[in-house]
């Protein structure tokens, strides 16, 4: 099966680059994954992972109760493997709404509940669908918007 390539015009103000101010204040060279906080269900929710690699937004059980919406989970066991083998059974998943700037997304989450270092994981569908462009050696991640490039630094 295939697809044909989406062509996407792009103005000339629209593009994102990243240069050495963008670095300001972080000690290079550092290895640091993209970590940031960002506006979700109307919650500010620190310690989201920008992880290009991931093919599923991930939250965490105790996240989605503090919230108060846990009984919007549609229960679904969902077998999902880490980078090192290992397998977590999702509880569910939910719909929340993820706010950046002018951009406002309903956003699907697979809610599990287990340890992890991140409340939240954005995989790589959502920063296409957000038009975004992260940067982890600059630790920040640039949104389009009708007002010009918006951008967050890493936490």
């Amino acid at each position: 099966m295939t697809h044909g390539k989406r062509v996407r015009q792009v103005l000339e103000e629209d593009n994102i680059t990243f240069d050495d101010a963008n670095a300001y204040g972080l000690i290079i060279s550092h290895n640091d994954a993209l970590v940031i906080s960002l506006l979700i269900h109307d919650t500010n929710v620190k310690r989201v992972l920008i992880d290009p690699d991931s093919s599923v937004n991930i939250i965490f059980l105790r996240v989605v109760n503090e919230m108060q919406m846990g009984d919007k989970i549609v229960p679904k066991a969902r077998s999902l493997s880490g980078f090192d083998n290992s397998t977590v059974i999702t509880k569910g998943e939910i719909m929340l709404t993820t706010f950046v700037e002018s951009v406002i997304k309903d956003t699907k989450f697979q809610v599990i509940d287990t340890d992890m270092a991140y409340n939240v994981i954005l995989e790589r569908p959502w920063i296409h669908d957000m038009d975004a462009v992260p940067s982890t050696l600059h630790q920040v991640i640039k949104f389009p918007s009708q007002w010009g490039i918006w951008k967050i630094r890493g936490d």
